[in-house]
């Protein structure tokens, strides 16, 4: 029997984790993360990271102050994929980031290659001894054109812009085994999503996200690290440094993270070969016959 690889999309808080659990409960599927800050490591509740880690792969890949993108996720995922595939594994892919889905299941080729990590230690290195004036004098030397492109006082930024100078080449294009193959999306009603939105950055605060942005300050991260670009872990940043009240930030949270479902959604309508499921009936079970038909 030909494995199955089951992509599930959807804005934040449409229920993605939980449907694509009980599809790899159902298949015995191994359960593929390709959400762009749960990668993070520390970073677990402001990122909604799934309680059953171990069931995931690419979780906890990257420490908050280095760079992750679609080049290296699409590499991870294409090799474990293989690998997956030779053992007759079935597979579900879910998260937020469309374009991490988009690249994989399209087999999108121009990329760039994920960075040397050679060159990235250097790079952490020459931050930590000699700040980030040095990673920008560096920048300029190898490209002035990039380095007046780009925020200089922006480490990771800076960064990234030395590797791609350095290593200019693009990744090959991704290529999957023949899996069968079938997308989906949850799409709930603005309103229903928006409530949804609102109780569960109200919930994440009572669940400790406040305490978790302090552990990561005092572990030495901070807002401009790649990690920080994740909706909320600003806001929550400022009001500890007193530039806001904390219910200013939950308030802004909620916002720009109800803007990013509408980002989501507009993405979703242009998404490929994709089937978008209503909350009722049982998305679930329509996904169950979609199944039955492909294995038919």
């Amino acid at each position: 029997m030909t494995p199955i690889l089951i992509a599930v999309m959807g804005p934040t808080a449409s229920g993605k984790t939980a449907l694509a659990e009980a599809l790899a409960d159902d298949l015995g599927a191994q359960l593929v993360n390709a959400d762009a800050f749960q990668v993070y490591r520390g970073m677990d509740v402001g990122t909604a990271k799934p309680a059953a880690r171990d069931r995931y792969l690419f979780l906890d890949l990257r420490d908050p102050n280095e760079g992750f993108g679609v080049g290296e996720f699409t590499s991870l995922a294409q090799q474990a994929l293989a690998e997956l595939y030779a053992q007759g594994r079935h597979v579900v892919v879910v998260g937020g980031t469309g374009l991490y889905i988009r690249a994989l299941l399209e087999e999108y080729s121009g990329m760039a290659a994920p960075p040397d990590p050679e060159l990235r230690a250097s790079l952490n290195r020459l931050h930590a001894e000699e700040g980030v004036e040095e990673l920008a004098r560096r920048l300029i030397e190898l490209d002035p054109d990039a380095a007046a492109r780009i925020d200089i006082k922006n480490p990771a930024r800076v960064k990234r812009a030395i590797e791609r100078a350095t290593s200019p080449t693009e990744a090959p294009a991704v290529a999957l085994p023949p899996f069968r193959r079938l997308k989906v999306a949850l799409s709930p009603e603005p309103a229903i999503l928006e409530q949804r939105i609102t109780l569960r950055v109200e919930a994440m605060v009572q669940n400790g996200w406040v305490q978790e942005v302090e552990r990561l300050v005092q572990a030495g991260y901070g807002p401009d690290d790649p990690g920080f670009r994740a909706i909320g872990y600003r806001q929550i940043w400022r009001a500890m440094a007193g530039e806001v009240e904390l219910e200013e930030a939950v308030t802004t949270t909620i916002v720009d993270t109800k803007r990013y479902a509408k980002r989501q959604r507009t993405w979703l309508r242009s998404e490929p070969n994709l089937s978008v499921l209503d909350l009722d009936p049982d998305p679930l079970a329509v996904v169950r016959e979609r199944i039955r038909t492909l294995f038919a």
